[in-house]
């Protein structure tokens, strides 16, 4: 029997760590002989809606939760001997947990180790991220595999259970959920999922996915599928373990997912001194994962007709492949890593990996080509921010051109379209997972409070990390009106930036920022190297000429003795001057190795015993940046300095929780920030090796190339106008009331009548017909299809602030919660579509606010997507 790791080749990774209940402070010689014992421990890793994690150490001492901390409950059950241990979870609290006895995480694997009434047991995570391969790195799956084996050489009758809580496929555990048994080619499944399926309708950032099918598979002759009320399930199986494999039947519906659960029961019978393995696949099927301008895009892994049933045949297929591919990774890049940093470096990168690609979705195009979104995910929710997949990148660099065009590839599709009217380059596509159009600061509309050197700076940067791999410009070379209009703007703004935001914007607008400064001249040293790989010599040396007249200014008007200050102006001030990086990774050499030392030797004092704080104003610090400042030197004495407390950091934070890149550096509490992809940048180190980099990055098999164009926006006919449109008359009321105020019978007439739309004067982009400031309000208005729209083309048009219900001549039309923040479409139930008629409809709203500003209105309109044309051949 094959192990679940090579644990030679693996053993100085993450591994063994033993429960404790708490963390204390360690030496730097202890935390050198101690393994990373995770804030929380990655079990399923693979988007931002599929996202499960142990909050404790031990995987028994807590319910495992969604990042965002959540319920989303795995529990896992072991009858050894007619004995009933828990493996997962906290439930049933009758049932003693089992001894662990380690766990030990590797890039794409996390195992954990018992051992209990004379038996061994494993049972391990595997999400097969592999980077070469973008159609296996965006399946939603990972395999979950035990591996029994007697610890006293005499026979042991064990039988093992897994169970998924049917909160993994709703936003909120009180949503009705359905769920079914399916035989699939030869596997034994469950399908779990919300009963209303609302695809892609909200928005946001601490939200769950509540649409598409959460599956349990299992080769149908080792593992027998369960479904029911969590708790019957674990009854069923204490009592008994696994029977045989259940037949498909009919759904089973329950009102809140807390009262449904899908389980996998495997019956190894006697297990001896020859380890016994069973697994099963955990996948999730959104059908749709990312609406991008209008445009609702399938994952990647469905863009050549595979479906569910598929994607599980394939997984139970390629399970012993896969396994065998991700062990040799693993191992491959564990050695890598700690190569190049060290013990404690290898540690943090590891525990990095799987969040990084976790916090993002691949999608095809029209072309079936990669794009990837990432999430701000504990941040603003917002979609394929620059200054979040800037700090992203290094990690997407080092694996090849397909991964770092797939987040490129979106972002510059929005900044060359008309819609985007700046100089400079915009900061996000919209709020995930609805990648629309800028919202953040002024949105598409003003320049208040966006990030302009920073973003543009971002993309420069990255377009000539990108060429450098490649060896050409050729991706760049197709938007080099937009570099080269970014390039000019930042010769005029960029070496003194004049009081605006940068990717540290919760320290707020700053003036004469020195290190973004270094960011500005890196940038246009890019840009001069771009020009050159172009063959545009003049310009090259023309911008060549500005970026070391600028390095050598910054050299002078940032001195302070014995450092490089916060802001020009100010003397006495600091900051990590992380954006030098690019310097040396580019070959640019503007600036002379005294400056790096310079500084290095002042981080090298001014550390506290978590971290180097961010700049002078503030004791708190970002993980991603540090490990940028820690390679400005390449001196590997320097590096494990600034490493070796990030790693402490990681250790002994109180904060159970996936890692954070923003916390206080004296005693390790997280600020915010959970489970974002920024801490890709903790690979940057290893780009700093050519010999490194080519290796991972030639092993690129997508290849993506002939991306499609940005869909076209979709055309829009109003049926039923809202306030921005015309300001209707409506029927309101603030008193709750009575039962059937939805019906079209219903006698509205002693309501009060007011005029589109209702909200409160201080909400962003309201158009303010009627004040409305209580809790609640009820909408009621009629109308008529007098145009004969095609019917199956009506959506609601729609601000709601906050939460919302609509009701068309009575029948739920659509649910909202929380708000939007602008006019947007939204699908209709079939059933409430049936409902309309050529005249007198009704049009019935219900809003609930709760706090800040308040709005909602209501229209119909068409929506009528146009189709774009496939591009010709592109890099």
């Amino acid at each position: 029997m094959r192990g679940l790791l090579t644990a030679a080749a693996l053993a100085f990774l993450v591994g063994s760590v033993h429960a404790q209940e708490t963390k204390p402070r360690a030496t730097a010689a202890e935390l050198h002989a101690r393994p990373l014992a995770a804030p929380a421990t990655p079990l399923v890793a693979c988007d931002p809606y599929f996202s499960i994690w142990s909050p404790a150490d031990r995987l028994s001492d807590a319910d495992t939760v969604h990042w965002t901390g959540k319920p989303h409950r795995l529990t896992s059950l072991a009858l050894i001997d007619g004995k009933l241990y828990r493996l997962m979870g906290t439930e049933p609290t009758s049932a003693p947990a089992l001894e662990q006895t380690g766990v030990t995480i590797t890039p794409t694997q996390t195992v954990y180790e018992f051992f209990g009434h004379r038996v061994q047991l494993r049972v391990g995570f595997t999400t097969p991220a592999l980077p070469e391969d973008v159609d296996l790195l965006s399946r939603p799956i990972t395999y979950v595999t035990y591996r029994a084996q007697s610890g006293d050489g005499k026979q042991h009758e064990v039988r093992l259970l897994f169970q998924a809580s049917a909160e993994l496929t709703v936003n909120v555990p009180g949503q009705a959920v359905a769920g079914n048994l399916e035989a699939i080619e030869g596997l034994s499944a469950v399908r779990l999922g919300s009963q209303e399926q609302a695809v892609l309708r909200r928005k946001g950032d601490d939200l769950r996915i509540d649409w598409g099918y959460l599956y349990l598979a299992a080769n149908s002759f080792d593992g027998a599928s369960m479904l029911g009320e969590p708790a019957k399930l674990r009854d069923e199986f204490a009592a008994g373990g696994a029977g045989a494999p259940a037949a498909p039947q009919t759904p089973i519906e329950a009102n809140s997912a807390t009262e449904l659960a899908g389980a996998i029961a495997f019956d190894l019978l006697e297990v001896g001194s020859e380890p016994v393995e069973r697994w099963l696949v955990l996948a999730y099927d959104d059908l749709y994962s990312i609406e991008y301008m209008h445009r609702q895009l399938r994952p990647y892994w469905r863009r050549n007709g595979l479906d569910a049933a598929g994607l599980l045949t394939e997984a139970a297929r390629d399970y012993a492949t896969t396994m065998k591919r991700c062990d040799d990774f693993d191992a491959e890049l564990g050695h890598d890593l700690l190569e190049a940093g060290g013990k404690e470096y290898a540690a943090v990168a590891t525990l990095a990996y799987r969040q990084c690609f976790a916090a993002g979705k691949f999608v095809a195009d029209a072309n079936g080509q990669p794009l990837q979104f990432s999430k701000e995910n504990h941040s603003n929710g917002c979609i394929a921010t620059s200054d979040v997949f800037y700090p992203m990148a290094p990690q997407f660099l080092l694996f090849g051109p397909s991964l770092t065009k797939s987040f490129l590839e979106p972002f510059m599709n929005y900044a060359a379209s008309e819609r985007w009217i700046f100089p400079f380059a915009p900061h996000d596509l919209g709020t995930y997972p609805k990648a629309n159009g800028q919202v953040y600061g002024g949105g598409e509309k003003t320049e208040e409070n966006q990030m302009p050197v920073e973003e543009s700076g971002n993309l420069l940067l990255l377009m000539a990390a990108l060429a450098q791999m490649e060896g050409n410009a050729d991706y760049p070379s197709q938007y080099w009106p937009q570099l080269s209009a970014w390039a000019e703007y930042l010769k005029q703004q960029g070496f003194d930036p004049p009081n605006q935001l940068c990717t540290d914007d919760f320290a707020g607008h700053l003036a004469h920022n020195v290190n973004l400064s270094a960011k500005a001249i890196c940038a246009l040293g890019a840009y001069a190297q771009l020009c050159e790989m172009r063959g545009d010599d003049e310009a090259a040396a023309a911008y060549r000429k500005v970026a070391e007249e600028y390095a050598a200014r910054w050299v002078q008007e940032a001195d302070d003795g014995d450092h490089f200050r916060l802001t020009f102006d100010r003397s006495g001030t600091w900051s990590q001057k992380y954006n030098l990086v690019w310097d040396k990774l580019l070959g640019l050499n503007l600036f002379p190795d005294a400056v790096r030392r310079r500084e290095m030797d002042f981080y090298l004092k001014s550390q506290n015993a978590y971290g180097l704080p961010l700049d002078n104003r503030n004791v708190y610090t970002k993980l991603d940046w540090i490990l940028w400042t820690a390679t400005l030197t390449q001196d590997r004495e320097d590096f494990d300095a600034l490493v070796c407390p990030v790693y402490r950091f990681l250790n002994e934070s109180p904060d159970r929780s996936p890692m954070t890149d923003w916390y206080k550096s004296d005693n390790g509490r997280k600020v915010g920030f959970t489970a974002r992809p920024v801490v890709g940048g903790v690979f940057l180190q290893m780009l700093y090796n050519e010999k490194l980099w080519r290796k991972y990055a030639g092993r690129d098999q997508t290849q993506a190339k002939n991306f499609a164009p940005m869909p076209a926006p979709p055309k829009i006919t109003t049926v039923a106008p809202a306030a921005d449109v015309q300001p209707v008359t409506w029927r309101f009321t603030t008193e709750e009331p009575a039962a059937g105020w939805e019906e079209p019978e219903f006698d509205a007439s002693a309501w009060r009548q007011g005029k589109a739309g209702f909200g409160s004067r201080q909400t962003p982009g309201a158009r303010l017909g009627a004040e409305w400031t209580t809790r609640e309000i009820w909408l009621r208005r009629e109308f008529d299809l007098t145009a004969a729209p095609d019917v199956r083309r009506l959506q609601l048009y729609i601000y709601h602030d906050e939460n919302a219900q609509v009701y068309l001549n009575g029948v739920l039309a659509a649910t909202c919660s929380g708000f939007n923040g602008q006019y947007e479409t939204l699908p209709i139930r079939d059933q409430a579509l049936a409902s309309l008629k050529p005249t007198g409809n009704t049009l019935a709203v219900h809003c609930e606010q709760t706090t800040g500003g308040q709005y909602i209105d209501v229209g119909l309109v068409t929506v009528e997507q146009i189709d774009g044309e496939r591009t010709a051949e592109r890099p």
